[in-house]
């Protein structure tokens, strides 16, 4: 009789793998196949034959933030409910479904993120291009020089005749015989000076020294924030439908509109002809040269 296990005894049963585990490998490999977000809107738009330069035009999204992003780099975003706003852009901006993209995107960072607070705000800013073209606010300027130089001379044309009238010769007729002489005394009429109507080049005469933005919630409300060249608040709450708010500052007046499509801007007395979209979320800055056409 021999004393001894038999090879199936000298197997260890814990070395053989289960299902659950032979699934969880295959479900890992698939993970580190598929490509991170930043790598997935890269490869995207390479294979759209786009520029960083290009997206960044359409999307108005700047350079920086858009090789930040390629790379997995979110920081200079300002926070994962800006990212995720990038993300959604830059994807519709290359031909992709920005669903998948944000669902990784959460699934990575740790579910949908709080509320990013104002402070870092404008860390993730979007520059306006700047652009030159003639300034209108000069021409309009000295259209109105030139009215009330032309009101001016007609009111002073208008005086000389009058007193030219009054020392003209009056014929006196035969005096009547109750005695008193019957003398005619012209009347001279002044013509009245013309009240101009209030139109966009008198609203375009702002100081020339500051930057002047009107924001008005025309189309439903919204929430907005505006600081000063310095980055002291203004304004920061929300904006019901029909109020509106100026702000003015010597250099430059930051924006962000959380509901950009119901608000109307006027930048310098020049309504701003942006396409604005119902619920999206806009970070301006405007000088006081703004805006200029070009």
């Amino acid at each position: 009789m021999s004393i001894g296990n038999s090879p199936d005894d000298n197997s260890p049963k814990d070395a053989r793998p289960f299902d659950d585990d032979r699934e969880d490998a295959r479900e890992d490999a698939g993970a580190s196949d598929r490509p991170s977000v930043g790598r997935a809107l890269q490869q995207a738009r390479i294979a759209a034959g786009l520029t960083v330069d290009e997206v960044s035009n359409a999307t108005r999204v700047r350079i920086a933030i858009v090789h930040a992003i390629e790379h997995d780099d979110f920081a200079p975003c300002g926070g994962d409910v800006y990212a995720r706003g990038h993300i959604r852009t830059l994807a519709r901006a290359v031909h992709l479904d920005p669903a998948p993209l944000l669902e990784q995107f959460a699934a990575e960072h740790g579910g949908r993120p709080a509320p990013t607070p104002a402070a870092p705000l404008f860390e993730a800013e979007r520059i306006r291009p700047e652009r030159r073209g003639p300034n209108w606010t000069a021409a309009m300027v000295a259209a109105i020089v030139a009215v009330i130089g032309f009101v001016g001379f007609t009111l002073v044309k208008g005086g000389d005749d009058a007193g030219q009238s009054a020392k003209t010769p009056i014929a006196k007729g035969p005096q009547a015989s109750t005695g008193k002489p019957v003398s005619a005394t012209p009347k001279s009429s002044k013509p009245a000076e013309p009240k101009p109507e209030p139109s966009d080049s008198a609203i375009a005469a702002a100081p020339r020294d500051k930057v002047t933005v009107q924001v008005s919630a025309a189309d439903g409300r919204s929430w907005i924030s505006a600081k000063d060249h310095n980055g002291r608040t203004l304004f920061d709450g929300l904006l019901k439908k029909g109020d509106s708010q100026t702000f003015q500052d010597k250099e430059k007046i930051d924006l962000v509109l959380g509901d950009a499509g119901a608000i109307e801007l006027y930048v310098n007395g020049k309504k701003i002809q942006d396409d604005f979209q119902p619920g999206q979320v806009e970070r301006l800055t405007y000088t006081k040269g703004d805006p200029v056409t070009g």
